[in-house]
């Protein structure tokens, strides 16, 4: 870790904000734990980038208590609840949440792997091309990047429920959108990340595996 921006502090006047409840986290979490099983490491620190509610990072972290787990958002709303959360279930293996936007320096030099959920496709752009700027920077050779999420692919159809779900976010944010997986990948490896492999998840969602080079 840097001398950088500190931890989110519970005296920052959000944590009147409270918990937040995702319903998809429910829906998803074994799922991503089965795949987060086989490729994490046994020990070491894990970054969550976009924690969100801060429930996957509770969820991951009892279950995994031989790593270290940090989670992480840009929005204070966010932090709030990572925090509550955390405080709520008392796991020695969470630290506070970190302020974190993707798209800009992070206050993260070192990490044993990176998870993001869902963040690719609610984010511009921008968010993507730095969080694979700042995995290869922070990756050890060999260090885990995953994603998890809904993406569009060359010569697979895309399921109707995700053609809605873009067309909803462009809606909402032009610079919002699901990515072709191709061009996801493609950043990756040009910031000499590994692809290693795709796995078809429910609900019409992929898991994304990445490796640092050597």
């Amino acid at each position: 870790m840097t001398d950088g921006p500190e931890p989110w502090e519970p005296g920052s006047g959000l944590a009147a904000a409270g918990k937040r409840h995702a319903p998809a986290t429910e829906r998803n979490r074994d799922a991503i734990l089965a795949v987060l099983r086989e490729e994490l490491p046994s020990s070491g620190l894990v970054l969550e980038v976009a924690s969100g509610s801060g429930e996957h990072a509770m969820y991951f972290a009892a279950a995994l208590p031989a790593l270290d787990w940090q989670p992480s958002d840009s929005d204070p709303a966010a932090l709030a609840s990572i925090e509550a959360w955390r405080q709520e279930a008392g796991l020695p293996n969470v630290r506070r949440p970190l302020r974190l936007d993707a798209s800009a320096g992070w206050p993260v030099e070192r990490t044993d792997a990176i998870l993001c959920i869902n963040m690719v496709h609610i984010s511009p752009w921008e968010a993507t091309l730095g969080l694979m700027k700042a995995a290869g920077a922070a990756l050890p050779p060999g260090g885990l990047l995953y994603l998890y999420g809904p993406y569009l692919r060359e010569d697979v159809e895309t399921a109707p429920g995700n053609l809605a779900f873009d067309a909803s976010l462009r809606a909402r944010d032009p610079e919002w959108g699901l990515r072709r997986a191709e061009d996801v990948i493609a950043i990756a490896e040009g910031e000499g990340l590994a692809f290693q492999r795709l796995v078809e998840m429910p609900a019409n969602n992929l898991s994304l595996i990445f490796r640092r080079r050597d």
